[in-house]
């Protein structure tokens, strides 16, 4: 049995979107007034924030950024000529690259982090409020 959505639920799933999407933007913005483009943060978190032992490869951050492994690496291209991130062989396969930061980077993404890591909470409340408002009832 489906649950046919409310006026209700429509209004806070257009807040929900609303909600995700002004953080979006606030971070393209705050990435574009540190000198990177959005998809430069996005790589630089990628690399950082990689669970992995060995640093990711061009098909991980390819993964995370949900791009073809082509675009990855014009991405990682443009990011290594400016200085922010380098590649390097897999010591255990030649034929994987790894993807690492540079020192400067490093400093960059370390401030925007810092930015983002404010802003969080803010956004983790509102979207909270969202989802106890829901009414998500179980579809069979």
């Amino acid at each position: 049995m489906s649950h046919q959505p409310t006026q209700a639920d429509y209004q806070r799933l257009l807040q929900f979107r609303t909600s995700l999407r002004r953080f979006l933007r606030w971070s393209e913005e705050r990435a574009r007034a540190a000198g990177l483009t959005p998809a430069q943060h996005q790589l630089m978190l990628a690399i950082r924030g990689h669970p992995g032992p060995d640093p990711p490869s061009i098909a991980d951050v390819a993964g995370y950024l949900i791009l073809k492994h082509h675009s990855a690496v014009e991405l990682v291209d443009r990011a290594e000529a400016g200085g922010l991130v380098q590649r390097g062989p897999d010591p255990a396969n030649r034929s994987i690259v790894r993807l690492s930061l540079t020192d400067e980077g490093t400093r960059r993404l370390e401030a925007l982090s810092e930015l983002h890591l404010q802003e969080v909470p803010r956004l983790a409340e509102e979207i909270g409020a969202l989802f106890a408002e829901l009414d998500f009832r179980a579809v069979t």
